[in-house]
């Protein structure tokens, strides 16, 4: 464990910090990239609404009755604020089409943005409130993944022991958001802290070997931070030591290995929430890459009926998530399993041509299993490639090697995320993502409208006319100036 780079608990410099952004405004970039990631999660947590999982979460959610405070997304009733932001957290995670950090390999605006809109609804919070909340409940996410993230190592140390630092570093991002958008200020902050420190959780076993689960993980993140707030809020408190102390947040997740300078270095001063990356398609963020290898292909005019062999070179660390075991990973049986699966990236990006080049229609339990698709995945290696772990984790980097049924072989390399920062998406590409998504459950009328509203967020009074309008009422009214 690296030396305590200060005497304050660290869990009281994030909340000072997060008290002082929240009066104090944020920069206009951060403003800017804020507006941008709740577009996506809205647009996201429309889409989802189809799959069968986000079905039983918003079931379950209603069934629980309670006093009606925040809207699902999608859903004219409203339900508990944690219910809410429950039900929203699985709604935004569950296509694996949210945004990543690099390196920490974090997806943080599933957790904290589903908790913040339904602790903004709950509390009444304009929208510069809830701009200041996300942003700081982002950058307070990824400061603790990356004290988590090991140099040496070249992974998160979180993923190392098997957790999903997501749900687990979201839950605490979550709650910091949550306290300041229900007036609790930085001591609340800070006590919220201690709570949702007790209230982590997740393990990443399903990205191997199947199930549903992680669909789960952002959601139970974003409710834990809606619960601790309202518990603050009712008395309870924390301790100021809950995140480095001898039997705290690090001891217990990294049995201690962790940095916290990354916590408090330049905190308040460099802000990392516009280095997130926004996803372009709607997969494991490893598999981009090849995704891109195999639209290259496409794009070169490459037949499947030319190809003899792929082999795909990515950097060691994702062969298990994204090529083992090769068997499965080959045959995947549901497009949930193709979303995790490096030959089916290929294959997708070689004959898909949804949304920005490969869209949800491109991952589907039919073309998992399509005989074409598997006959193509059955020729792909994933093997490691030096070039690749030397740029891993701050790119996803990916070599696709082909050798065609007359011997010429072609090599596509591609070593930077598409949505990362040196290849970002434009506005007019994240518009183009939220019409593919949202136009699956709204009509262009209230798309249109909901898009007007969250490109001027921080203008907005309150959040009821937005979430109103997600499910699908009210799209006759004005959009406010």
């Amino acid at each position: 464990m690296t030396d305590q780079p200060t005497d304050q608990p660290l869990a009281i410099l994030l909340a000072e910090f997060a008290g002082a952004a929240y009066a104090d405004g944020v920069p206009e970039s951060i403003t800017s990239s804020v507006r941008q990631r709740v577009l996506d999660c809205l647009g996201l947590s429309l889409a989802a609404r189809s799959l069968p999982t986000s079905a039983a979460a918003i079931a379950y959610v209603l069934a629980q009755g309670g006093t009606g405070q925040a809207h699902v997304i999608g859903t004219p009733t409203r339900v508990p604020a944690p219910q809410a932001a429950f039900a929203n957290g699985v709604l935004a995670h569950s296509l694996d089409y949210d945004d990543t950090h690099l390196p920490s390999v974090l997806h943080p605006s599933a957790a904290v943005v589903p908790a913040a809109l339904a602790a903004a609804e709950s509390s009444g919070a304009s929208g510069t409130q809830v701009v200041r909340a996300i942003a700081v409940g982002l950058e307070v996410t990824v400061r603790l993944g990356m004290a988590g993230y090991d140099r040496s190592l070249g992974n998160s140390v979180f993923f190392e022991h098997g957790q999903h630092a997501t749900s687990i570093c979201g839950a605490v991002g979550a709650g910091v958001s949550a306290a300041l958008l229900l007036g609790l200020g930085a001591e609340g902050a800070r006590n919220v802290i201690g709570l949702t420190a007790s209230m982590a959780s997740g393990i990443i076993e399903a990205n191997r070997t199947g199930g549903t689960v992680k669909r789960l993980h952002c959601g139970w993140a974003a409710q834990s931070g809606v619960t601790a707030a309202e518990l603050v809020a009712a008395g309870f408190t924390g301790p100021p030591t809950a995140l480095e102390g001898r039997f705290g947040f690090f001891e217990a997740f990294l049995h201690g290995q962790f940095n916290p300078r990354e916590v408090t270095d330049g905190l308040g001063e460099r802000w990392s929430v516009a280095d997130i990356f926004f996803k372009p398609y709607p997969a494991n963020h490893f598999t981009h890459t090849a995704i891109d290898a195999g639209l290259a292909l496409r794009a070169r005019g490459v037949r499947p009926d030319q190809i003899a062999a792929l082999r795909l070179g990515v950097p060691p660390a994702v062969i298990r998530t994204i090529g083992q075991p090769i068997e499965a990973k080959r045959r995947p049986d549901t497009g949930y399993q193709a979303q995790f699966s490096g030959p089916y990236a290929v294959v997708a990006g070689l004959l898909g041509g949804g949304g920005l080049g490969v869209g949800l229609d491109d991952f589907t339990d039919a073309l998992a299993q399509d005989p074409l698709r598997r006959s193509l995945m059955s020729l792909v290696e994933v093997v490691p490639d030096e070039r690749c772990e030397a740029i891993f984790p701050y790119q996803f980097p990916a070599v696709l090697t082909v050798r065609l049924t007359d011997g010429t072989e072609i090599v596509e390399e591609v070593l930077a995320n598409r949505g990362g920062n040196q290849r970002p998406l434009s506005d007019d590409e994240l518009g183009l993502k939220f019409q593919d998504n949202a136009s699956r459950f709204l009509h262009q009328d209230a798309l249109d409208k909901v898009r007007g509203l969250v490109l001027r967020l921080d203008e907005q009074d309150h959040l009821g006319p937005l979430l109103t309008l997600t499910t699908g009422t009210g799209a006759t009214s004005p959009v406010a100036p």
